[in-house]
Formats: C-alpha cells, structure tokens, sequence
C-alpha cells in the first residue's frame, strides 16, 4: 500500500521507457537534496520504473557519475 501525498514536492521530468544510467539530469531530478532517491509516492512513478530508476542510479553512483551525498 502506497502513501497518499496530495501534491509533489517538486515538478519531476516524466520518464523514458528505457532509463539510462549515463543521464545524470533525469535522474538528478529523481534524488534528494541530500542524495537519497526520492520515493515513489513523491513523484508518482510505478514500481516497475522505481525499480528501475534505482538500478540506474546505483550504477551511475558506482560509475562516479553520480555522488553517494551531495555534502562532499
């Protein structure tokens, strides 16, 4: 069961079928101000695509394209 928000934080771009883990935009968008990725009753995605979403950008952290936390 998901948690109901009535509205998102922040306006998030829409996903692409395929999420690839070389755009660091979109998936920046996807993360924290702290680093964390954003869950999904925040932005509204399915859980097929925050499955995704999150294999992608632990790929990108382990590729150094992405940082573990913002503070460093």
């Amino acid at each position: 069961m998901t948690k109901k928000v009535k509205q998102q934080k922040t306006q998030r771009p829409p996903l692409p079928a395929y999420i690839d883990y070389k755009d660091v935009e979109l998936l920046r968008a996807y993360l924290s101000v702290f680093g964390r990725i954003v869950p999904r009753y925040y932005t509204g995605v399915t859980l097929k695509q925050q499955r995704n979403l999150a294999r992608a950008i632990k790929l990108a952290r382990e590729m150094a394209l992405l940082p573990y936390t913002s503070k460093y």
